[in-house]
């Protein structure tokens, strides 16, 4: 497990969700802003969990996934205490999510990568 790169991972890709939402609210509105909030949140740890499968051999998904909680918990540390709406409960889901898929993507592109299980590759 790359515990470090997960974890900065996860940190940066919540950094990224905040560096593009508040400027949609800034220059679009409300809504706007509330359809960023899960694109986001689903982007942002996708692209992540990519960058760090770039240094795994096996486990993509759950490197990506870690991503993705990491993000999660990232939040959740900044905004304890504060009642969290449905639309951000949903968001944290599709963290984890869009970590999962950036990781299994990044399995695919990895010549003689193992696959989601971490069983050899069988190509």
């Amino acid at each position: 497990m790359r515990w470090g790169r997960v974890i900065v991972g996860g940190f940066v890709a919540e950094l990224l969700v905040f560096a593009v939402v508040f400027p949609v609210l800034q220059l679009f509105g409300d809504r706007a802003f509330r359809v960023s909030i899960p694109v986001a949140s689903a982007v942002m740890p996708f692209l992540l969990a990519i960058w760090v499968a770039r240094r795994v051999t096996s486990r993509f998904a759950l490197h990506g996934g870690l991503v993705g909680a990491v993000a999660a918990i990232v939040y959740m540390g900044v905004a304890w205490g504060q009642p969290q709406p449905l639309l951000y409960q949903i968001s944290h889901v599709l963290k984890i999510v869009g970590g999962l898929a950036g990781g299994l993507v990044a399995s695919r592109w990895k010549p003689g990568s193992r696959d989601a299980r971490g069983a050899p590759d069988p190509e």
